[in-house]
C-alpha cells in the first residue's frame, strides 16, 4: 500500500507558502532537485500531476489543491503526536513556524544561526499564513513563531514595508475599480487594504482571492491584478512595483516563543531575522 511521506509533504507545503520550487528549496535549505524529487514522489503515490508549469509560472492542479489542504492536517497531526509521545529532553527538535512573506530571505539565516547557537537541535520548519502560525503557537504545536502584525514596531522589532506589485505589462484602470488580488481571511493585511482604499476614495474590486503566497504570485504574474506584499529582496521576480495606489503603514515582524522555550533560542531567531533584513 502506498503511503504519503511527511518529508515530501513538508516540501509540497513550502512550495505553496514560498511561491515556487526555487524559493521553497532556499527556505528549507534543500537543493531544488530534492524538492522536485519530493513532488514527483507524491505524484507517484497520488497517481496524478500535482503541479503545472508554464515558463516561469507555476500553478497547482485541482488534485494538487486538494492535497494541500490535507497535507497541512497530516503534518500538523504528525508533529503533535510526535511531541506528545516522545520524551521532551530526548527530542532535540525545535519546530519553527514562519510567515510565508520574506521566508526565502530569512529562513536560511535562521537555520544557519540556530545551527551555530544550538548545534545539537534539529530544526523543523512550518511555513504558513500568519494567522495559522499564531494559532499553532498558541496550541503548543510550535516552539518559535515569526509572524507579521499591524502596529507601530518597537525599537527591537523589524519593520517590513508594504508595496503594490503586478505584472510588468499591467496598468491600473483610470475610470474603473482597481482589480486586486487578495488573500482570503484571516489575513493580517486585508483589513488594512479595505480601510485604506475606502479612506482614499479609491474604488476597487477583488479580482482574485487566494489561499497562499504561491497563488497570489501566480495570479499577479498572470496580469490578473495588483497584490499587496511586503517589500523584500527575494521572491518578487516577474513583478514590478505599482505606483499610485495607497499603501498601508509598515508591518512589524515579531518573533515569539511558546511558554517554556529558552529565551536564548528566541533571541537567536530574532537576531537572524534582523540580520536577514538589515
Amino acid at each position: 500500500m502506498e503511503t504519503l511521506d511527511v518529508i515530501p509533504l513538508r516540501s509540497f507545503l513550502a512550495i505553496a507558502s514560498c511561491g515556487g520550487f526555487h524559493r521553497a528549496a532556499a527556505a528549507l535549505h534543500l537543493s531544488q532537485s530534492a524538492v522536485s524529487q519530493h513532488v514527483r514522489r507524491l505524484e507517484q503515490v497520488v497517481g496524478a500531476p500535482l503541479v503545472e508549469r508554464s515558463g516561469r509560472l507555476m500553478a497547482f492542479t485541482p488534485r494538487g489543491e486538494s492535497l494541500l489542504a490535507e497535507a497541512r492536517r497530516i503534518v500538523d497531526l504528525h508533529d503533535e503526536v510526535l511531541r506528545t509521545v516522545r520524551v521532551p529532553d530526548e527530542t532535540g527538535t525545535l519546530v519553527l513556524g514562519s510567515t510565508e512573506h520574506g521566508a526565502e530571505q530569512m529562513l536560511p539565516e535562521i537555520i544557519s544561526t540556530l545551527k551555530r547557537d544550538a548545534p545539537d537541535t534539529e530544526v523543523r520548519i512550518r511555513l504558513d499564513r500568519t494567522a495559522r502560525v499564531s494559532e499553532a503557537l498558541e496550541a503548543g504545536r510550535l516552539d518559535v513563531a515569526v509572524v507579521l502584525e499591524i502596529g507601530e514596531p518597537s525599537p527591537a522589532q523589524r519593520r517590513l514595508r508594504l508595496g503594490w506589485f503586478a505584472a510588468p505589462e499591467w496598468t491600473a484602470p483610470l475610470n474603473e475599480p482597481v482589480p486586486l488580488i487578495q488573500f482570503d481571511p484571516p489575513c493580517v493585511m486585508r483589513p488594512a487594504v479595505l480601510d485604506l482604499m475606502a479612506a482614499n476614495g479609491r474604488a476597487f474590486r477583488t479580482a482574485v482571492e487566494v489561499g497562499d503566497l504561491a497563488g497570489g504570485l501566480s495570479a499577479a504574474r498572470s496580469g490578473l491584478g495588483a497584490i499587496l506584499l511586503p517589500v523584500v529582496d527575494r521572491g518578487l521576480e516577474g513583478l514590478r512595483p505599482v505606483p499610485g495606489l495607497p499603501v498601508p503603514p509598515p508591518l512589524r515582524m515579531v518573533v515569539r516563543g511558546r511558554h517554556g522555550i529558552p529565551a536564548r533560542i528566541v533571541r537567536s531567531v530574532q537576531n537572524a531575522v534582523d540580520a536577514a533584513f538589515a
